[in-house]
């Protein structure tokens, strides 16, 4: 790492010199400029051989060396660390990558000639494979200085100029940069060029018109080469320095690096992965694709937000707002770097300081996420492969003759007309209509599928969806201004352009006359990437710089336009090339948007492809995940992420969409699945059907079992939907939101918290009756007889067998239960049990909000009861803080308390006498209480 002088924003008012100025340019090149063909595109340096590599790193190893000393004696006086380090030298950790297009042989003459360093051993990466770079930046690699900056409103305002040319044409000599002081806790950095407009996010993000009073944060900037360092006041942890590695900014590819305080790094989405991310030169590509979930490959979202959990327990978030093709590499230094190849520098920084706060000043910036109506959160089923409504019908006759929980049936496209949107196909599913009559008279929903492409093939004026798409050119065009044709399921297909306003009336107005033929409840929409199973269109791409741009990020397939539409299309607002990434959030708003418009209520829409401010509109699910037991564990990470990117209604397709679910993997994914905050059953048509009834009756009793726990649970669940959506927390959440200062909590992915309180504990492998999960330190109580536990925070090997997940509540937390029935309609008005776990010190406290649960924005206009529940010196007590006639619906039947050392004498329920039980394992329960939910009441013992 380069270390130069740090100057305050004062300082650089005046004509301060960096502690250590690059070496003079003796080549009488330094002002050679862009247009210039005869020339080299950097003026040349000294080759930086191996051994002139080591001497111009010298200085920066004694440097490193010494923070390795300091840092060893500090090491050795502290705990150890959960986490595995791989030994590396200094010098090779903070090596920034120089050569970093995939595919490529990197040469020490083709490293030379960018002037970059060059040193070739056994350690660095293979061709076209992640690791340590062969070729890096110098430490007098040129960038950007600072020559100007000035005090404003919001912060500071500066001029960055570049005086020599990089190895990718269109440099940007001349930009603007502005430091906004938005909060005490979020700070905004954003460089522009001032002197050509280029394309930004147009998501609704704070205009913030006035300073922060009092931030969490200093900033501090270097002139020569130009940075930016950003420290924490409490304790001068460094969360932002874009010192060590040039700053590049050419028409086509902008790159900022920053060194981390930590390797604890999450987020980062959609990539399969373990929970905490690997910062071993991991390259994470952002742009959304087509692609079953796989590892080192770019999926279906793009989500340029990062959680940092620092050596302390405090924690802070950074986000790039920036849709263009992207490349996020994490290195063991450690440090990240953005590499971007179109857009604007838009970076945020969230002080926290702890990670629920992160998430939830991200959510201040993007969106918090919408309540879900009700039934979003009772259990899905579906497949690909009913083949006829009155099968899909059978499907749902036996769940209810099984008395299996279910509240919403799914179609896939095989409900269509040939794959077309907006039909229903006439002999298989012709009594679609009924069906869907039939699930609203049982209080149950339907959701059919949608894919963005639409048939250009049909006989004119026989499909109104495309002829009205070409009379109010609502399409995508290509780079001529012809309509793009590319190829999805009913064949050629032209792509909506949900950029432009016209074209969310033209599907609304496609939604309102197909649900005036089946009233279906909610919109899944799929391969909206968008993908096509051609590269580009059927003419292909044009050869131009948005289809081949001078540095492609590793997206699969290696083209922008692979398996999508071209980078070059034209939206109405924009290239694809600026957009691609938008496209999911886009058609969800606009089909969130229509549904209110149809039904009145809550929309439901999930979403495959999702970016930053997704969950204003819709959830999301994981995708194209297969029946293996790889794939049940890797669902929980994919969970807590999509919960830190703001999408809490997220879930996996439980016992796997491909190939076929064993009868022992079923049972431990419903489990799982029960616990999934979008819980759905889905599986294709080429694999065995895997819906409950399919299986025997004691997997089918184990099943049922686990789902009706999660409609037991459904007000505690609707009340954590009702925080995230008001104050943007997580519902299913990682161990280390609520236990920071436990290192060993930053790494687990097996297990996982609803809300504060609950632990699940699922079991992820075949042939076993037992599971190894970690509590950390407190009191638990096993969730389903009250049995307690004390942890010193440690692993526990706990009893599980197939009918079994395992459930532990935490100390001083009350959550509310309800009994259960099969579909949510019906279990949302029966009575509540309340179940207390004391802490050590007789406490606990919970809460509930409830309203008449699909009506729109019900919070925002006061038509919703919030109780809150408190338990003091044996005391437990209710209070109405808010109150509706909805609570007024519903009674507390039953109230348990967990915990309780000595047997009462009595018990008094709102100044008369009560009957109770208690029993060995310290549970006192209270029974037939009949307490209104809409009136305060008090519950104590003596």
């Amino acid at each position: 790492m380069v270390s130069y002088k740090r100057l305050s924003p004062e300082e650089v008012h005046f004509s301060g010199a960096p502690l250590l100025e690059p070496p003079p340019d003796d080549s009488g090149n330094s002002a050679v400029r862009a247009e210039d063909p005869e020339l080299p595109l950097l003026a040349r340096r000294p080759q930086c051989s191996s051994t002139t590599a080591l001497l111009t790193l010298g200085g920066l190893i004694l440097v490193v060396l010494a923070i390795w000393l300091l840092g060893t004696v500090l090491w050795l006086r502290s705990p150890p660390s959960s986490e595995v380090h791989k030994p590396l030298t200094p010098v090779e950790a903070w090596r920034f990558d120089c050569y970093p297009e995939r595919g490529v042989v990197v040469t020490e003459e083709m490293c030379h000639a960018r002037n970059c360093c060059f040193v070739h051993d056994s350690k660095a990466r293979p061709p076209g494979q992640n690791g340590v770079p062969y070729c890096f930046y110098p430490p007098d690699f040129p960038s950007y200085e600072l020559v100007a900056i000035n005090d404003v409103e919001m912060g500071y305002t500066g001029k960055l100029i570049r005086t020599q040319k990089t190895y990718y044409p269109k440099d940007i000599e001349t930009l603007q940069f502005d430091v906004l002081y938005e909060s005490n806790n979020r700070l905004r950095m954003k460089i522009t060029d001032p002197a050509n407009e280029r394309y930004e996010v147009p998501i609704d993000v704070p205009v913030v018109k006035t300073r922060a009073p009092n931030p969490m944060y200093t900033v501090e900037f270097i002139k020569k080469p130009f940075g930016l360092i950003v420290k924490r006041k409490q304790n001068g942890a460094v969360l932002l320095n874009t010192t060590v590695a040039p700053l590049f900014y050419a028409d086509q590819f902008l790159q900022m690096s920053t060194s981390l305080p930590s390797t604890f790094v999450y987020g980062l989405g959609e990539h399969r992965s373990n929970l905490l991310h690997d910062v071993q030169w991991n390259t994470l590509t952002m742009w959304a694709r087509d692609a079953a979930p796989v590892e080192l490959t770019n999926l279906y979202g793009a989500h340029p937000f990062s959680l940092l959990m620092e050596s302390d327990g405090l924690a802070h978030g950074l986000f790039l707002l920036n849709s263009n093709a992207m490349d996020v590499v994490l290195q063991p230094a450690p440090a990240l770097t953005w590499r971007t190849v179109g857009g604007i520098l838009d970076l945020y920084v969230f002080l926290g300081p702890d990670p629920a706060s992160v998430i939830g000043e991200y959510l201040e910036v993007i969106g918090k996420p919408a309540m879900p109506v009700y039934w979003a959160l009772g259990y899905h089923l579906c497949r690909w492969g009913y083949d006829s409504s009155n099968k899909t019908w059978e499907v749902v006759k036996e769940m209810r003759n099984y008395g299996i929980p279910q509240d919403v049936q799914w179609n896939d496209i095989d409900y269509m007309d040939n794959a077309l949107d907006f039909t229903y196909n006439p002999v298989n599913f012709s009594t679609l209509p009924n069906l869907v009559n039939d699930l609203h008279i049982n209080n149950q929903h339907y959701v059919m599928i949608l894919d963005p492409g639409i048939s250009s093939t049909q006989p004119a004026g026989s499909y109104w969806p495309f002829d009205e798409g070409i009379r109010k050119d609502i399409f995508i065009n290509n780079s001529s201004g012809d309509l793009l044709i590319g190829k999805v399921w009913p064949g050629l297909t032209a792509f909506p352009d949900f950029s432009n306003p016209d074209t969310h009336e033209w599907w609304y107005q496609n939604l309102q006359k197909f649900h005036s033929k089946v009233p279906f409840d909610g919109l899944w929409i799929d391969m909206n990437e968008p993908s096509n199973f051609f590269d580009g269109s059927v003419n292909g791409c044009p050869e131009n710089e948005l289809e081949t741009p001078p540095y492609t990020p590793g997206v699969l397939g290696g083209t922008l336009r692979a398996k999508t539409v071209c980078a070059s299309a034209q939206h109405k607002t924009t290239s694809h090339y600026n957009v691609h990434s938008l496209y999911g959030l886009m058609e969800a708003k606009a089909s969130a948007s229509a549904l209110k418009r149809i039904l009145g209520k809550r929309p439901f829409v999930i979403s495959r492809s999702t970016f930053p401010s997704q969950g204003l509109y819709s959830g999301h699910w994981l995708g194209d995940n297969r029946s293996r037991w790889k794939d049940l564990y890797m669902s929980i990470p994919g969970m807590l992420t999509f919960n830190l990117l703001g999408i809490p209604l997220v879930g996996a397709d439980i016992c796997g969409f491909s190939d076929n679910s064993t009868e022992e993997l079923c049972v431990r994914w419903t489990q799982l699945g029960t616990f999934y905050p979008l819980s759905r059953n889905h599986n294709t048509k080429e694999s065995q059907a895997q819906d409950p009834t399919m299986f025997s009756p004691a997997a089918r009793a184990a099943m049922k079992e686990a789902l009706l726990l999660r409609y037991s649970l459904f007000p505690f669940l609707y009340t954590l939907f009702h925080h995230a959506h008001l104050n943007g927390h997580t519902v299913a959440r990682p161990l280390f939101f609520e236990f920071p200062l436990d290192n060993k909590t930053y790494s687990i992915d097996k297990q996982f918290l609803w809300g504060k309180s609950l632990l699940v504990t699922p079991v992820l492998e075949p042939g076993v009756d037992y599971v190894v999960g970690y509590l950390p330190k407190g009191v638990w109580y096993d969730f389903y007889t009250g049995e307690s536990l004390v942890s010193k925070g440690e692993e526990v090997k706990l009893h599980a067998p197939l009918d079994k997940i395992i459930l532990h509540l935490r100390e001083g937390t009350i959550t509310p239960t309800q009994r259960p029935n099969t579909t949510l309609w019906v279990s949302s008005g029966q009575p509540l049990h309340l179940i207390t776990c004391l802490s050590e010190e007789g406490l606990a406290e919970g809460d509930l909000f409830w309203d008449d649960r699909d009506s729109l924005d019900t919070y925002e206009t006061g038509h919703y009861a919030y109780i809150t529940f408190k338990l003091r010196k044996n005391t437990m007590t209710s209070e109405v803080v808010h109150s509706d006639v909805e609570a007024t619906y519903i009674t507390v039947e039953m109230v348990s308390f967990y915990g309780v050392n000595t047997k009462p004498n009595s018990v008094i329920v709102n100044s008369q006498e009560a009957e109770f039980s208690y029993t060995a394992n310290q549970v006192l329960t209270v029974e037939d209480l009949g307490l209104n939910l809409g009136q305060n009441f008090t519950i104590r013992w003596m």
